[in-house]
């Protein structure tokens, strides 16, 4: 069976992508491999072997073009309120808190961020679905 080990993104700028992902996520480097026309750097929380590759490629000066394809990825956290006025104490501009409901009930709260290319994150409330 297949086992989800990775998601890749390409980020223009290595230090703030870096020090977005480890003050918003606690995401540390797992690997960092060096090419002549770009990098590779693997993130990783402790509590997963999931991990985030950037990819950033020298000398790219323009964004990235996000298009109209692009989702989210998705974290969940123990206390949803706490995290989010974090964000916001961090500078890290988060979105509204969310309440979405599916038939009458709430099946999940969350909000949003951005890291410095663009990429949407969804922070979810842990429980339920998102156990």
């Amino acid at each position: 069976m297949a086992k989800p080990v990775h998601s890749m993104i390409r980020v223009r700028d290595q230090a703030k992508a870096l020090d977005f992902y480890k003050c918003a996520f606690g995401l540390e480097i797992a690997d960092h491999l060096n090419f002549d026309d770009f990098a590779l750097i693997y993130l990783r929380h402790p509590s997963s072997p999931f991990e985030i590759e950037l990819t950033v490629n020298h000398g790219r000066k323009e964004p990235y073009s996000l298009g109209d394809g692009y989702g989210h990825l998705a974290v969940v956290v123990e206390d949803l309120d706490a995290e989010h006025a974090r964000f916001e104490r961090e500078q890290l501009a988060p979105g509204p808190l969310r309440d979405f409901k599916h038939n009458g009930a709430t099946l999940a709260r969350f909000f949003f961020v951005s890291d410095p290319d663009g990429y949407k994150i969804e922070v979810i409330q842990r429980g339920g679905r998102f156990g």
